[in-house]
């Protein structure tokens, strides 16, 4: 769901609860009542359809934005690096990378992020949740992303190839990782005495010599 569709979804949840407030005497809705409500008055009022797909909007903004997915159109683009976007929230959020801004914060430990689904995340680092395990070994992980990044290496998966030396690697971040090899890049940048490193753990091992 993008960040348009969400806005305006809590919105009319709101909007349904306002609808059903209790007067005296009467039995108040409960939390999966009031939702159940507001779905079906969501799926009423869908009436804007993707003709390429057969998804369905509530407003005639929202299919506009979507249809971005199916043309490639991305209207919206960062005046520092260039990066293009199909959505003006998408691009806000971008700007954060540039600005420095990480509004979203924890409330377990103060650590800030730039995105709320980065929030999110973090914060099975404090509750210990990891609803996701693996059918071969019994292994957990609190994201599925990280369940199927583990699975591959019972199936033996090695989806991304160098192609200056062919070597072959589980996940991306390994293999842009590995081309720095070959590239001589070293983004992380010691802020003690300016010596450059490939990896970010190396620079942290660094970093204690300070």
């Amino acid at each position: 769901m993008d960040l348009m569709e969400e806005s305006e979804e809590s919105e009319e949840l709101s909007e349904v609860k306002e609808e059903h407030h209790v007067k005296p005497g009467e039995k108040p809705l409960s939390l999966s009542k009031t939702k159940q409500t507001f779905l079906k008055k969501r799926r009423a009022k869908k009436s804007f359809t993707c003709t390429q797909c057969g998804k369905s909007f509530t407003g005639k903004r929202n299919l506009e934005s979507h249809m971005r997915i199916h043309t490639g159109e991305k209207p919206f683009t960062c005046d520092q690096c260039g990066k293009s976007f199909t959505q003006s929230a998408h691009l806000e959020s971008h700007m954060r990378i540039h600005t420095g801004e990480k509004p979203f914060t924890c409330d377990q430990c103060g650590k800030t992020f730039l995105r709320s689904s980065n929030l999110k995340t973090h914060l099975a680092v404090h509750t210990k949740e990891k609803p996701h395990s693996c059918s071969v070994c019994g292994k957990s992980f609190s994201r599925l992303l990280y369940l199927h990044r583990h699975q591959k290496i019972h199936t033996g998966v090695r989806e991304y190839v160098c192609f200056e030396c062919e070597k072959t690697f589980i996940t991306a971040s390994k293999l842009k990782l590995h081309q720095r090899i070959h590239t001589g890049e070293k983004p992380y940048k010691c802020s003690h005495c300016d010596k450059r490193f490939s990896d970010s753990s190396n620079l942290k091992s660094h970093e204690r010599i300070h």
